[in-house]
């Protein structure tokens, strides 16, 4: 594996990941998004329905907490998850937990780290850990980690020391063991940086997670806690400064258009892509705006679409939901709602995708009131489509030097 930067601008890294894979034949650009999955499938489509759309990220991700019950199976199948699941040819990387649903907090010792799935916890000492990827057999898979510092109120030193010193831990007996396996010789371990929000910690965890042979490094504990933002950007550009620029550097938990133009500025370069599935999940499609280069007259036209659609935002912001729904946001519009009945436009006009070449917002309004599977279908192919042009465009737009007009546009729409 060999990350070429192609251009750094203001701590944006614009590149190709190359020799990918066990075969090495694979490449990946950079920055760029992983092709979020529910046990090892896009969720709602087939392998099939997936192939019709466009800009499908080369790696898709697997969760460890979804696929560790199946342990022995894998093991007496022998030919690794991507055999099992129909995608021989993806590449594929196993995260430890599902960004959609948090594990409970409570579950890290010195000698093990706990995952839950459908039936429950799962606890892994770094012995079974490593089992279960030989099982698996994944292109890439996120070492064992305390990510725990992180979801506390105020991460106290003590706490956060003991996070990266278990994690440096994990990490040193994971790698010993990758050594002696023959299955995971091809495999790259992606080293995970700890430390909460006590700065000290965050960069003693880069600095000794990069001495060791990972393949990349994973940001955790950005998502999701008490830290301000300001304290979380300043964690992140101190972190990314200390970490060797030949290396991906991963990031979990953070996928919403603003979100992730902000860690690109700090020196991340690959995201998860579940935001387009929550919002899928609430029956809404993604509708924010993101091509800069738009001419005068296509520009207003799409301001007054997007006029129209705040109006009735705010109200939609105030239903919140649990769990994996969570609040709606201003990058995306309420299928649901009674104005749609009779909207006959796509669900974002020009946009080259399936649903909106095929089908119209009053039609998957009713497919969402009458309960239809299809719904689901339709959203996520649109909005994992949206989602993945959008990642095109921060390349297009870091490549012209347009990264300015693009961040500009996205914030306007953010709420």
């Amino acid at each position: 594996m060999k990350l070429n930067l192609i251009k750094v601008v203001n701590g944006c890294r614009l590149g190709k990941i190359k020799n990918l894979g066990k075969t090495g034949d694979h490449t990946m650009d950079i920055p760029g998004c992983l092709l979020y999955t529910k046990t090892g499938s896009a969720p709602h489509l087939t392998h099939h329905t997936l192939h019709n759309i466009h800009g499908v990220p080369t790696m898709a991700q697997l969760t460890l907490s979804s696929l560790a019950e199946y342990h022995d199976v894998l093991t007496e199948y022998k030919e690794g998850i991507g055999k099992f699941i129909g995608m021989p040819e993806s590449l594929l990387y196993c995260s430890l937990h599902d960004p959609v649903n948090p594990c409970p907090a409570g579950y890290v010792t010195n000698k093990s780290v706990s995952v839950w799935g459908v039936g429950g916890r799962v606890e892994m000492t770094a012995s079974k850990f490593m089992e279960v990827q030989e099982a698996l057999q994944p292109d890439w898979f996120q070492c064992l980690s305390d990510g725990e510092a992180s979801y506390a109120e105020a991460s106290s030193t003590k706490r956060a020391r003991k996070s990266v010193d278990r994690s440096l831990l994990f990490l040193d007996h994971c790698l010993q063991l990758q050594e002696k396996s023959e299955v995971l010789r091809k495999s790259v371990i992606i080293g995970v940086i700890e430390g909460g929000d006590v700065m000290e910690e965050r960069l003693r965890s880069a600095r000794e997670t990069a001495k060791r042979p990972v393949g990349g490094f994973l940001l955790d504990g950005f998502q999701g806690n008490p830290m301000t933002l300001d304290t979380g950007l300043l964690l992140l550009s101190s972190v990314t400064a200390e970490l060797p620029e030949d290396k991906p550097r991963l990031i979990c938990g953070i996928s919403r258009p603003d979100e992730v133009l902000k860690c690109i500025e700090r020196g991340v370069d690959l995201f998860e892509s579940f935001f387009p599935y929550q919002v899928t999940e609430r029956g809404c499609a993604l509708t924010f705006r993101f091509d800069y280069q738009l001419n005068p007259e296509e520009t207003l036209l799409q301001q007054n679409g997007m006029q129209e659609e705040i109006k009735y935002q705010d109200q939609a912001k105030k239903a919140k939901a649990t769990d994996c729904i969570q609040e709606m946001t201003s990058f995306e519009i309420n299928l649901k709602e009674k104005k749609y009945q009779e909207d006959f436009d796509p669900l974002v006009r020009g946009c080259c995708c399936y649903s909106c070449k095929n089908h119209t917002r009053a039609y998957i309004h009713h497919l969402l009131m009458t309960n239809e599977l299809l719904a689901s279908v339709l959203l996520m192919m649109h909005n994992f489509e949206h989602y993945f042009a959008f990642f095109q465009s921060i390349r297009e737009a870091l490549k012209n030097d347009k990264l300015a007009q693009l961040k500009e546009l996205i914030f306007r729409q953010e709420s």
